[in-house]
């Protein structure tokens, strides 16, 4: 199993992938929902600059998302802010992920997860932050394999803490 960057993934893959995804899946955004190839290409080249904190719109930091992939399959994605500004540090932190509908409950995500604190610990980030909606207590219970507390909540969400030392 490894996390490849998505601008050196197999593009119509990874297309694929995301287009599993719902618009919203509980709380996970996914950006080029409703994409066709040809936009989603463009996409890919808009991240590769975002990866290396070139051209970000206002108010966003740079990033890298990463495909999970087990065996040639793309499973999920994981999605990693390399520093935070004021709204991500008080909302979605410094990860958010999103794994396929029929790779669900097979320990994908809390595989991915530790792969990605793994990358965000190479990136110098000792604490991770991160936020799940009370009402998707699968996720939750994924940051809490990976040693995550609940730092605090508000109507709708946790919002834990990962030591990543």
């Amino acid at each position: 199993m490894e996390l490849i960057r998505v601008q050196d993934s197999d593009y119509r893959k990874t297309y694929e992938l995301y287009m599993t995804f719902p618009e919203n899946d509980n709380g996970y955004l996914n950006n080029v929902y409703g994409y066709n190839y040809e936009q989603f290409l463009e996409w890919i080249e808009t991240k590769r600059n975002w990866s290396l904190g070139k051209e970000l719109p206002e108010g966003f930091v740079a990033d890298t998302t990463y495909v999970l992939v087990d065996d040639d399959e793309y499973v999920g994605v994981f999605n990693l802010r390399h520093y935070l500004n004021d709204f991500l540090r008080e909302g979605p932190g410094h990860i958010g992920y999103c794994i396929s509908q029929k790779y669900r409950g097979k320990g994908y995500a809390t595989k991915g997860l530790k792969m990605t604190l793994e990358k965000a610990k190479e990136k110098g980030i000792d604490e991770a932050y991160l936020s799940v909606n009370k009402d998707n207590p699968a996720s939750l219970r994924v940051m809490i394999k990976n040693g995550a507390y609940i730092h605090h909540e508000n109507e709708s969400e946790f919002f834990t803490r990962i030591k990543n030392s």
